[in-house]
Formats: C-alpha cells, structure tokens, sequence
C-alpha cells in the first residue's frame, strides 16, 4: 500500500461530517475566496481628452491599477490642450493598509484552518486526549473571529475609497484641459469592481463562520465539560432529596393508617354491643 493510501486509511474522514471539522473545511474555503478576489485584483479605467485643435488631442488614456491600490503611486500623463505639453497626473488615496490586513488574515485563516482540519482528521485522539488542544483551538478561534470583523470592516471602507478614487468623473476633474468648456473630456471604459465586492461578501461570512464555530470548539473544551458537571451535580442532589422524602412519606402515610385501622376496631365492636341499662331494668321488673 502506497503512503498516501496509508495515510487516508488512518484518518477519520467520518470526522468532516461534524459541525466543527466541516465548519472548518468551509472556512478554509471561504478563506482562500476571500484573499484570491482581492489580492489578485487588477483593473483599469479608459478616458478620453478630445482637443479644440484635434492634433493635440489623445482619445485613450488608459489608467490601471491593482492591489494593493497604493493609488497616489498610479501615474498617467493627459494632454493640456495648450499645443504638445503633457500633464502628469496621479490617483487619490491609499487603501493599502486596509486591503494588506484583510488579505494577511484571509492567508493566515487559511493556514489555520487547513492544519486544524488535518488536525481533526488524523489526529484526532490526540486533540482530545486533553484540555491542551481544544483550549487553544477555542483561542485561535475567537482571535480569528475578531480580526475577521475588524479587517472585513477596514477593507469595505477601503474600497468604498478605492471606487471614489478611481471614478472617471473625479479623475476627469483633476485634468485642466478638462475645465475648459471648449475642450469635450469623457469616460471611456469604467473599472470593474465585481471581485473586490466579492472579497468584501466573503469577508463577512468568514466572519460568521468563524464566530458561529466558536460554540462548537468550546464544547470540546474543559470548561464546557466541568461547567456540565456543576450543573449535573445539584440536579441530582435534589432528584436524591426528593426520593428520600417521599418515601418517608410513604412510610408515615401506611403506619399512620395502620394505626387507625387499630384504634377504630375497638370501637366498632363496642358499637355492636347491646346496651347494658334496658336488660337491667327488665330483669327489675
């Protein structure tokens, strides 16, 4: 038998049918959809500056840009319309530190969810052999959770940013031959922003994922288990108490009756006695 057939032998892949491991598979998934539709993002806009005197205009101006949108560092050069003299130009803004963050979580998310899932599959008595794993699969968790919020958060400001930036109409602005009523400035080809709307989706149902698997690891943990003994502990306690009172009750009840059934004897068969005074007086007479 080859290693690897070895090796899927020895796993429980029964392990994916529950909720922690398949949440686990899911937000490895999600993970790599989520840094894949941003990092790998490149797009571009198309503007056109069409002159007064036509040799001096240029009809295409193609302006791209990509991760991690440093815009500010995107340059292009437009006509002035005032015979051959180019105007450097460059976006507004920078959205890298937002973009740079979601994306380092979405990496290390990945990370983690591909060795915890291995983790879950092949070595799974080890995880639970004691409080050790389960604790720190709980903090990772929670950790993971938070920055999810925080970079999807970040990142769908960033973006918002990035869409203003690159606008055609706002770019069209910074020209000054633009401003001239005489010279016509209009968008060509606009920027696609699907996949970066797509990364901001994605970014929260990892979240969701994440935070939702919270409960699931926390149950493997010791402080789920001691907290069901606390609770199991007084439960039966009171189950004890109660059963011991009913049957002293019980008791009570039976030689309470017992002993009226003794005390009401006597005085049935003093009832079934003739009367002592009638007989005397008739023997009188």
């Amino acid at each position: 038998m080859d290693p690897v057939s070895q090796l899927a032998s020895a796993g429980t892949f029964r392990a994916l049918k529950e909720p922690l491991a398949f949440l686990r598979a899911l937000e490895l998934l999600f993970a790599i959809f989520a840094f894949a539709t941003c990092g790998g993002y490149s797009g571009g806009l198309r503007l056109s500056v069409d002159c007064v005197n036509k040799t001096e205009s240029n009809l295409s101006i193609d302006i791209a840009f990509a991760y991690p949108f440093r815009l500010h560092q995107v340059t292009f050069e437009v006509p002035t319309c005032e015979g051959k003299e180019r105007q450097k130009l460059a976006l507004i803004g920078d959205s890298s530190s937002s973009a740079e963050f979601f994306v380092t979580v979405a990496v290390f998310a990945f990370l983690y969810s591909l060795a915890a899932t291995v983790v879950y599959i092949f070595f799974q008595n080890k995880y639970r052999e004691n409080n050790r794993g389960p604790l720190i699969d709980f903090i990772v968790t929670v950790v993971f959770s938070f920055l999810w919020l925080v970079g999807s958060s970040a990142w769908a400001k960033g973006l918002s940013d990035v869409k203003v930036a690159t606008d055609p109409k706002e770019v069209l602005l910074l020209m000054s031959a633009c401003k001239q009523p005489a010279n016509k400035c209009m968008a060509v080809h606009s920027p696609v922003m699907s996949s970066l709307n797509t990364s901001v989706v994605f970014g929260f149902l990892n979240f969701i994922l994440w935070a939702g698997n919270i409960w699931f690891v926390f149950k493997e943990t010791g402080w789920h288990s001691s907290g069901q003994r606390y609770l199991s502990d007084p439960m039966e306690k009171h189950s004890s108490s109660y059963n011991q009172g009913g049957y002293n009750q019980d008791s009570y009840g039976s030689s309470s009756g017992y002993n009226q059934q003794a005390s009401l004897g006597p005085s049935s068969d003093e009832f079934g006695q003739q009367p002592a005074g009638p007989t005397s007086f008739t023997n009188q007479i």
